[in-house]
């Protein structure tokens, strides 16, 4: 069973329905479901780099399992110039995670790992760290 606590007015994603709290929430699952909190949703605008492209193609195939092949399809696509721009062992470790996840079939899993590609991203544009 799983136990997500939603703050008010917070909302969530369950099987493609969005759903908003009212006061604070907590609520117990008990099958298997998609289920994302507001604070993993990535909006399309936010889709500004190769990393938030990829972590946002795999939140769709999550999300939307009519159309999963589809998104798969452009995950794959994303990974591979994602992987090929990366420097650090770190970053190729998290894409070959992800990647794993991915291959699955558990999403949820692979966002966590899309999240980390992000930070690596942002860390890796910051030009105090590379002049560090």
């Amino acid at each position: 069973m799983l136990r997500i606590t939603l703050r008010d007015g917070e909302k969530a994603i369950v099987n493609g329905a969005v759903l908003r709290a009212v006061g604070r929430t907590q609520i117990a699952v008990e099958n298997k479901v998609a289920i994302l909190r507001g604070r993993e949703v990535m909006r399309p605008e936010e889709a500004t780099t190769p990393a938030r492209q990829l972590y946002f193609s795999a939140m769709l195939a999550y999300i939307d399992p009519a159309s999963r092949d589809t998104h798969h399809d452009i995950v794959v696509g994303l990974l591979g110039a994602l992987l090929a721009g990366l420097a650090s062992p770190e970053a190729k470790s998290a894409c070959i995670r992800f990647a794993q996840d991915l291959a699955q079939g558990d999403y949820y899993k692979a966002l966590a790992a899309a999240r980390e590609l992000i930070a690596f991203e942002a860390e890796a544009a910051d030009p105090e760290h590379q002049a560090a």
